[in-house]
């Protein structure tokens, strides 16, 4: 599920909250709930432009699936397993290794609900395939060249929820910083704010930041900011939150994340560094692996000085 992929709810995962990259909560481009349903083009010839905007519109259809029936979805999110995500299966097939693997804790309704919505999914992820064969692998790129070249973050622009304008000058302040995507309707994303607030003052004194990237907030999406900041004020957290263009390479990177909540390191240069954290940091394990990395990240950085 790609982030903006979805509302994802995607959750946990990766996706979700996912990813629902790899979801957690699902994947996330989410700018919002209504959707219309636009036809792909018979030609096959369809421009790039054309292509991203089909492709957000099916994004926002598995968001509002979710959205739909958010209880159940939130029980399949909390369940799925992050060391078990395929960027290159079908989504829809991912879910169902979830709920087969957990299905003696939802109840025959739940079952018959999550199975219809997985077979709507499923054809919804061989439109999105469809769709992407058609771009120029350079606009697909998945999230995982670390390669200086390929980072989304080298000509970063977007504004912060005060308004303020951010660029790339963002990263080279800090010997590492903390990126974390997430969409308000992800239950695990809002779980850990707290946490994140906590290690946003910790890296403070250590020479970084973290930085959220609510994927509902794309293109400047006031609303979206504004309900976005709502649920951060209520969880305590101060960091600085930032909405960037949907078409924009970190914009395209996110889109491609399948669960949510996800968190990266992206160092001094821009590059991202490290591998991805696919779920909550409020989970231990994932908060000492974050750390870790940091650590590492915060040492090759003291030495190249």
């Amino acid at each position: 599920m790609k982030t903006n992929k979805k509302f994802l709810t995607i959750l946990t995962l990766l996706t979700l909250c996912i990813a629902l990259l790899l979801t957690a909560c699902g994947a996330t481009d989410a700018a919002g709930t209504d959707k219309t349903n636009e036809s792909l083009t018979e030609t096959g010839t369809v421009s790039t432009d054309s292509s991203n905007t089909s492709l957000d519109d099916l994004y926002q259809q598995e968001n509002q699936i979710f959205a739909d029936h958010e209880a159940v979805w939130n029980k399949v999110f909390g369940m799925m397993s992050k060391s078990d995500a395929d960027p290159s299966k079908n989504y829809a097939d991912y879910l169902a290794d979830t709920v087969e693997a957990n299905k003696d804790s939802f109840t025959e309704d739940e079952l018959k609900t999550l199975t219809d919505d997985m077979e709507t999914i499923r054809k919804i992820e061989e439109q999105i395939t469809e769709l992407e064969q058609g771009t120029t692998a350079a606009d697909h790129t998945a999230p995982e060249n670390n390669s200086e070249a390929a980072s989304p973050f080298q000509n970063f622009s977007g504004q912060d929820f005060d308004g303020n304008s951010v660029d790339e000058s963002l990263f080279s302040g800090n010997a590492v910083t903390v990126v974390n995507f997430w969409f308000t309707g992800c239950k695990p994303c809002v779980a850990e704010l707290s946490k994140l607030n906590e290690l946003n003052n910790t890296l403070k004194a250590m020479g970084g930041e973290v930085i959220g990237i609510n994927t509902e907030t794309f293109d400047g999406n006031e609303a979206a900011m504004k309900e976005a900041a709502a649920v951060l004020e209520s969880q305590g957290a101060k960091y600085r939150n930032i909405s960037i263009d949907s078409a924009s390479d970190a914009g395209k990177y996110a889109s491609d994340i399948m669960a949510f909540p996800t968190t990266i390191l992206v160092d001094r240069n821009g590059n991202i560094v490290g591998d991805p954290i696919l779920g909550g940091i409020d989970n231990q394990d994932n908060y000492d692996s974050l750390m870790q990395q940091i650590q590492s990240v915060i040492d090759a950085d003291s030495a190249n000085q």
